[in-house]
């Protein structure tokens, strides 16, 4: 059983910044790509993504504000975002690419609000 669990999410101001967290547990053979995406009414957008080696990618309406991290060693992933705009405000979802050893499959956390608003 793997489980991701964020956290971080809540009010900010305009401006403002938060980082987000998600950690992943359980039977982990192997996590590879993990990434955060985030809910608008209708879609869920991948919204930045990074390998195990620690190569990124970015959407282009967070690109040179938000950066994704992660510590291997705690299966953990970062995602810090500045310069907030109310047009982030949204639910933000982990995702992460795990092997058992077996069989290699994408989970998802259960989300974490983040409101941008003064």
């Amino acid at each position: 059983q793997v489980q991701l669990v964020e956290s971080g999410g809540g009010l900010v101001q305009p401006g403002g910044s938060l980082r987000l967290s998600c950690a992943a547990s359980g039977s982990i053979f192997s996590l590879n790509d993990m990434g955060w995406y985030r809910q608008a009414p209708g879609k869920r957008d991948l919204i930045a993504v990074i390998t195990r080696g620690g190569s990124t990618n970015y959407a282009t309406s967070v690109k040179g504000r938000f950066t994704i991290s992660r510590d291997n060693a705690k299966n953990t992933v970062f995602l810090q975002m500045n310069s907030l705009k109310p047009e982030d405000t949204a639910l933000y979802y982990c995702n992460a690419v795990i092997s058992d050893g077996r069989l290699s499959r994408a989970y998802w956390g259960q989300g974490t609000q983040v409101t941008v608003s003064s």
